[in-house]
């Protein structure tokens, strides 16, 4: 009997979708860090984007609870009616915008609000601006989708903000989304109302562009810094908006994986068909949970705000006494991203030279184990964040090693 040839197997190519699309250097840099820690190395990571605390005890207590009341299969498609209301509530109580039960959708975390929005309303091409330094993911998921992420660099002399005359500038017959995230990750800068009312008026002057919040860490704000979303300022754009928030930072709940939104009917609709064929319900359990969160007690909120407060002081200081590097008071969440401009050029002990901000972290990471994100993870060089959601002891023993390790370049 002959042989019957067999065919090579193909190999896997991956779609075109995410040919640009590359492992998050902020992954990458924790992988490193933990490398180092397996073997003995004194590494001090900050690169959390989570809160160091706990779930409060009553929060956890109501999961417990549904799971007890046999709350464990699923829910409607998008959010349990009970979770739908206590979040129409919280809009209405806390940010002075309506939203009706229809109007909400809930979601396994804020990141796949994002994604079951773009998907929702974008076609190939369309445009969506972006402020730098922004959340990476962002952009990812645009490109996911089929779109263009527009991104317009913010440095720290605009307070890492954008301006109207930038947005302007930026909008074309192309642009369907314009994304603000206040306050930011990674910078830390929040739009105040005086911030945000010249880009809403740019917004009411082009009626085709809709406009994308992040309000992820509402909660988490200083020095009675004043939170507002943009909706409540300007209600005439609330037809071509998204208000996103979630459960993960103010109440320590980022494995839960519950985020939220406001938004106009038709694309809440839109985004549930999306939903529906990706994840279906998020989980029950987190849901009832995150209704104890959003309808129980909030005066933890201030403990924990006066505790990041603290850490966030201490890291601008520790940062700003080191010659090279300069960083801005952010208004919120727990982040700073500093400056290191001065540490270009600077030549490292070994005879390196330190040629860009990821030089510079790469730097700090092999030489005194401080892993922390470089600017151009977040779409905007030479700056380099420092999460402070760690202990004040770990920081400033972070900061010291950072401090000595500047000193000993050249």
């Amino acid at each position: 009997m002959a042989d019957i040839a067999v065919p090579p197997v193909a190999e896997f190519r991956s779609a075109s979708r995410i040919a640009s699309i590359g492992v998050s250097k902020i992954l990458m840099i924790g992988a490193r860090a933990v490398a180092r820690k397996r073997e003995g190395r004194p590494v001090i990571v900050l690169g959390a984007g989570e809160p160091d605390f706990d779930t409060p005890e009553n929060i956890k207590e109501a999961a417990k609870a549904a799971i007890d009341r046999g709350e464990t299969k699923y829910t409607a498609l998008d959010g349990s009616p009970e979770l739908k209301k206590a979040v129409a509530e919280k809009f209405r109580r806390e940010n002075g915008v309506d939203y009706a039960v229809d109007e909400i959708t809930v979601a396994t975390g804020a990141k796949q609000i994002l994604f079951n929005a773009f998907m929702a309303s974008i076609d190939p091409g369309d445009e969506v601006i972006i402020p730098t330094p922004y959340w990476t993911s962002y952009s990812d998921i645009i490109e996911i989708c089929g779109g263009v992420p527009v991104l317009i660099p913010c440095d720290a002399a605009s307070g890492f903000r954008l301006t109207a005359d930038r947005l302007e500038k930026a909008i074309t017959p192309k642009t369907k989304w314009v994304l603000l995230n206040s306050p930011s990750n990674p910078s830390g800068a929040a739009y105040g109302e005086a911030d945000y009312r010249p880009l809403l008026d740019v917004l009411l002057r082009h009626p085709h562009v809709w406009l994308m919040v992040d309000d992820m860490y509402e909660h988490i704000v200083y020095d009675d810094f004043d939170f507002v979303t943009p909706v409540a300022l300007e209600p005439a754009l609330k037809s071509r908006a998204l208000t996103i928030n979630g459960v993960s930072k103010a109440y320590a709940m980022t494995g839960w994986r519950i985020g939220y939104a406001g938004g106009p009917k038709a694309l809440i609709k839109a985004m549930a068909v999306i939903q529906s064929q990706a994840t279906s319900c998020p989980s029950s359990v987190s849901q009832a949970a995150a209704i104890e969160a959003l309808n129980g007690p909030q005066d933890f909120l201030a403990d924990r705000k006066a505790s990041f407060r603290r850490r966030r002081d201490l890291v601008v200081s520790a940062l700003n006494k080191i010659d090279g590097i300069e960083c801005r008071v952010p208004e919120g969440a727990f982040y700073t991203f500093a400056s290191c401009k001065g540490m270009i050029g600077r030549t490292t002990p070994d005879g390196k030279r330190i040629e860009s901000d990821t030089d510079f972290t790469d730097y700090l990471l092999e030489t005194v184990d401080v892993a922390v994100v470089p600017g151009s993870a977040f779409g905007l060089s030479p700056y380099f964040r420092i999460s402070y959601a760690t202990s004040e002891a770990e920081l400033t023993e972070a900061l010291s090693r950072i401090a000595a390790a500047s000193a000993a370049l050249v």
